[in-house]
């Protein structure tokens, strides 16, 4: 058995960054990654997909599917393997969300007071950057200049935690077109530490507990077992693979371990429960002859022509705190197609992370609960918000780029066009939370010696792009430790 300070099972968005913070205090740690690593920026041996940012890469995925909870559909629910995790594969939009969420969690040291600095520290390492009004593409500066028609004010401050409802390009955390994921802003520091250790391709089976402490994990490298002991395991396997860890350790709800043959280790409801991502839904549209002419001649000088640039975040009729509860944005789509992406960003609804099996390979059952919220809230946001794209289609600004409407249809409308087609924000929070699951420092519930350090301890998800409050997340766990 190998024996560390700290292990720390997954070294995507989260892990990496928790493992570099404590390699820099000058702890011992072994990261544990199922993906590959390509080591660090400067070495050269990163693939092309994932460290441009212009469009998002369709390599180095989990291969996790929608099943009963959406049937019918095959929705893909893209997650990254490989060092970086999610930041390695994403839009690259910073979005912090609004201080009402944080807040609203109602949890010690999760204020947004409190969160502030840790905000700032992760958009300075990430890299953050602006678009200027030269590095808008026609489509983007179409979008903006349709919203700003409707009304909406001119804003910068995604990166803001009092951001109020408006229009504008969005930060990005891409320099020079780089996308700059968390193994490049945290782990290349310290590599050439000997406090470091990482094994990639190395797929955590499940933890290893004695009288009721977690003392290390069982991982699968190369088809055979690697025992690892350490003081403290940190669990940062992703929102999708966190809980099915613990289910496969005998941590979990009663019921569901008894259905597989699992062992009771610790009785804990909230172990792949409060699933949830941001519903939401799409309008796709033939991209107009003038979009594609003018596209072209935007990109002949050798201007980059990103998918992610302008941003729309507004407040619903049913949004009561001062915040906004919408996020709209643009991007081009395949067959010279164009898609406005309308998400619900303050969802009630709630789902499960379960096992389908005890093989640590086998995908686990997933189910948002997408729109399934008693109320009927969720739908009645969402519907409102398409209703606003709509609008956004038909101000010449925008309406003038855009030809026929694919998807949906310009007949459905309403609930019916939102319903039956609702799709995910690729923001999946909540399967491990805190105040359920776990305390507020990320303890789990029913084990001593384990921290959660990811997306899967938000209560309440964040009117984000979660790539930012995960890296926040996991500053703020790494400090406690």
């Amino acid at each position: 058995m190998i024996k560390t300070d700290v292990v720390v099972c997954g070294g995507g968005t989260a892990g990496v960054v928790v493992a570099a913070e404590l390699v820099a205090a000058g702890r011992r740690v072994l990261v544990l990654e199922a993906g590959p690593d390509y080591g660090s920026y400067a070495s050269g041996r990163w693939p092309r997909e994932l460290v441009d940012s212009a469009t998002i890469p369709e390599t180095h995925d989990w291969g996790y599917r929608a099943g009963d909870d959406l049937p019918g559909r095959d929705l893909p629910y893209e997650r990254a393997r490989v060092i970086g995790g999610c930041s390695a594969h994403n839009g690259c939009t910073v979005c912090w969300g609004h201080r009402a969420g944080y807040d609203g969690w109602g949890l010690p040291g999760w204020s947004a007071d409190e969160l502030l600095p840790l905000f700032e520290q992760a958009s300075e390492r990430m890299r953050v950057r602006r678009f200027a009004d030269d590095d808008l593409t026609p489509l983007h500066r179409g979008f903006i200049d349709a919203g700003l028609a409707l009304g909406l004010p001119a804003v910068d401050d995604l990166d803001d935690l009092d951001g109020v409802p408006g229009v504008g390009s969005q930060p990005s955390n891409s320099p020079d077109g780089v996308r700059w994921n968390t193994a490049f802003a945290f782990l290349d520091a310290v590599r050439d530490r000997p406090e470091l250790e990482i094994r990639d391709r190395a797929l955590v089976d499940r933890l290893l507990v004695e009288a009721g402490r977690v003392v290390g994990v069982r991982a699968i490298v190369d088809g055979r077992p690697l025992e690892v002991g350490a003081d403290t395991v940190v669990l940062a396997a992703g929102v999708y693979g966190t809980p099915p860890v613990l289910l496969r350790s005998g941590i979990g709800p009663v019921a569901h371990l008894r259905e597989l043959g699992i062992e009771v280790v610790a009785d804990n409801p909230g172990v792949g429960a409060n699933l949830h991502d941001h519903p939401s839904s799409r309008i796709v549209l033939r991209a107009s002859d003038g979009l594609l002419e003018r596209t072209a001649a935007f990109a002949a000088p050798g201007r980059r022509v990103p998918d992610e640039q302008s941003f729309i975040k507004i407040a619903s009729s049913l949004s009561a705190d001062g915040g906004f509860d919408l996020h709209l944005f643009t991007v081009p789509e395949e067959d010279d197609c164009v898609e406005i992406f309308i998400a619900n960003v303050d969802p009630r609804s709630r789902g499960t992370v379960r096992l389908a099996s005890r093989d640590p390979e086998a995908a686990p059952l997933l189910d948002h609960g997408f729109l399934t919220d008693p109320e009927g809230r969720d739908l009645a946001v969402l519907v409102e918000g398409v209703e606003l794209a709509r609008e956004l289609i038909a101000r010449p600004e925008f309406g003038d780029l855009l030809g026929e409407e694919v998807e949906p249809g310009a007949g459905l409308r309403g609930p019916d066009a939102v319903r039956e087609r609702v799709v995910h924000y690729w923001h999946p929070v909540g399967s491990c939370a805190m105040g359920i699951a776990c305390d507020e420092r990320g303890r789990l519930h029913g084990v001593d010696g384990l921290v959660v350090a990811d997306g899967s301890l938000f209560p309440q998800t964040p009117r984000a792009t979660t790539n930012i409050p995960t890296v926040v997340a996991a500053l703020r766990i790494a400090g406690w430790l």
